[in-house]
C-alpha cells in the first residue's frame, strides 16, 4: 500500500491510552496549581503577617503599669519636658506614639509601623538586680543598668535623683541611649548610686 503508514499494534486499547495521556496531563496541572496556590498562600501569609506586625506597631500603646512613686517630682517633669518629639533609630525620624489610657505617669513612648516601640520612664523604683556590685556601663557620664527581658533590653540610669529607664528592642543600637544620658546629663545632678 502506497503512502498508508500502517500503525503497529501496541496491544493497549486506544481509548486506555487517551486517558492515561489525558490523566498525566491533569496531573501535572494539578501539581503546578498546588505549586501556584501554595506559592499565592504563602505570599498571603507574609502579607497578613505584615499586617499584624504593623497594626501592632500603631495605635496607642498599652504600657504596663509599674511603681513609679517619684513619677510626679520635679525632677521626672523636667526630663519628661524635654524629650524630643522624634527619635532618631537607626538614621530614621521615630514619631511619639501616643499610650493607651489609664497611661502611666512619666511615661512617652516612640514607634511606627516600621519600628517597635521605645519607651522611656522616669521615677520608678531600683530593681531587684541594682546591687553593689552590679555592673554599670558609663555613656555620656550617666551610670546605667543593663536588664535584658525576651528580646527587649532595658537600661536604668541609677545615679541621679530618680531613677530613669528606657527599653528598646535588643537590635536598635545605643543611639536612643547615648540621646538620653546627654539629656538627663543636662537636667539632673549625678549622686552616688549607693548613698
Amino acid at each position: 500500500m502506497d503512502g498508508v503508514v500502517e500503525h503497529e499494534d501496541s496491544g493497549v486499547p486506544r481509548p486506555v491510552l487517551i486517558i492515561a495521556i489525558a490523566l498525566g496531563v491533569l496531573l501535572a496541572a494539578g501539581v503546578a496549581g498546588v505549586g501556584v496556590y501554595g506559592w499565592y498562600g504563602e505570599h498571603r501569609l507574609r502579607q497578613e503577617t505584615a499586617a499584624a506586625e504593623a497594626a501592632r506597631r500603631t495605635g496607642p500603646l498599652a504600657a504596663a503599669p509599674i511603681p513609679a512613686p517619684e513619677a510626679q517630682s520635679p525632677e521626672c517633669a523636667a526630663v519628661m519636658s524635654a524629650l524630643p518629639a522624634q527619635l532618631s533609630i537607626g538614621g530614621a525620624q521615630v514619631p511619639r506614639r501616643p499610650l493607651a489610657e489609664p497611661a502611666p505617669a512619666a511615661t512617652v513612648a516612640w514607634g511606627d509601623a516600621e519600628h517597635d516601640p521605645v519607651t522611656v520612664r522616669c521615677g520608678i523604683d531600683a530593681p531587684a538586680e541594682l546591687t553593689p556590685t552590679s555592673q554599670l556601663m558609663d555613656v555620656s557620664g550617666v551610670s546605667w543598668l543593663e536588664i535584658n527581658q525576651g528580646g527587649d533590653s532595658s537600661w536604668l540610669a541609677v545615679d541621679r535623683p530618680v531613677y530613669v529607664a528606657l527599653s528598646a528592642p535588643a537590635d536598635i543600637g545605643t543611639g536612643p541611649l547615648q540621646d538620653l544620658s546627654k539629656l538627663i546629663g543636662g537636667k539632673l545632678p549625678k549622686q552616688p548610686v549607693f548613698p
